[in-house]
């Protein structure tokens, strides 16, 4: 279960930067980008296996649209994350935590995934947590478009251990970074946890430079994670995750 929010999640959940975006990537290899069949097919196979989450943001390019249209025929099997806070284009990224930035790119958002509401939508931190947390409109803004039935629950994507913390006392859902080499938001992911708050986690293998079979059982050997949201276009690689950590059981 997905802290208090009562969603049932996936121990694996999909990923989709590589959907629709490949440059400015911190990946060991260069990649191209699949085609719709190439993507419909890693979809279904995803579902086959267990997988019910899937995450994208504006920030992923292109990756919105295909996964609104992806999933148009079976939306009620998915649970979908996206975020604000962040867009991505001409090969830049840029970043507005106002609350007009806010509330139109969630109308974007939900044009672009053919849905009504977003599941959970996430504040895309820049790295500076603590400064979109308490100076800017972003939580107060997000709280709304819950409050108006736009999302169903609400949180922020991480990126240090006292944006965590400080994201526990509004958040549904915490997407936070974890993996061997950086611990730094082991102590920070149980008091949100302790909060209520779901806990879902990225870069669990530091983008491919840690063992696979080792970061699995180092990330779900911590209280209160939920699912780790791992970002492939393989579906061999995702089935083999997805194996490994059904075997941590």
């Amino acid at each position: 279960m997905l802290g208090e929010t009562g969603l049932k999640t996936s121990r694996i959940s999909l990923g989709t930067v590589k959907f629709g975006r490949n440059t400015d990537v911190k990946y060991p290899s260069r990649f191209q980008i699949p085609d719709e069949k190439q993507l419909d097919r890693l979809i279904n196979s995803a579902n086959d296996i267990g997988i019910n989450l899937i995450d994208t943001a504006p920030a992923y390019g292109d990756s919105e649209i295909k996964v609104g249209k992806l999933l148009s025929k079976s939306r009620q099997k998915w649970i979908i994350s996206t975020k604000v806070g962040e867009s991505y284009e001409n090969n830049k990224s840029a970043f507005n935590f106002s609350k007009e930035g806010i509330k139109e790119s969630v109308h974007k958002s939900l044009k672009r995934l053919r849905t009504e509401a977003i599941d959970i939508l996430l504040i895309h931190s820049n790295g500076n947590d603590l400064e979109i947390i308490e100076e800017s409109d972003a939580v107060e803004t997000l709280l709304r478009i819950k409050n108006d039935g736009l999302a169903r629950y609400v949180g922020m994507s991480t990126k240090s251990a006292e944006g965590t913390e400080a994201a526990s006392v509004f958040s549904d859902v915490i997407m936070a970074p974890l993996n061997l080499t950086d611990r730094s938001n082991l102590s920070a992911i149980e008091i949100a946890s302790r909060a209520g708050c779901g806990i879902l986690l990225k870069k669990i293998f530091d983008s491919g430079k840690t063992s696979i079979k080792e970061s699995l059982e180092f990330v779900f050997n911590q209280k209160g994670v939920h699912s780790a949201v791992i970002g492939t276009i393989n579906e061999d690689h995702l089935r083999e995750n997805v194996k490994l950590a059904t075997e941590l059981n």
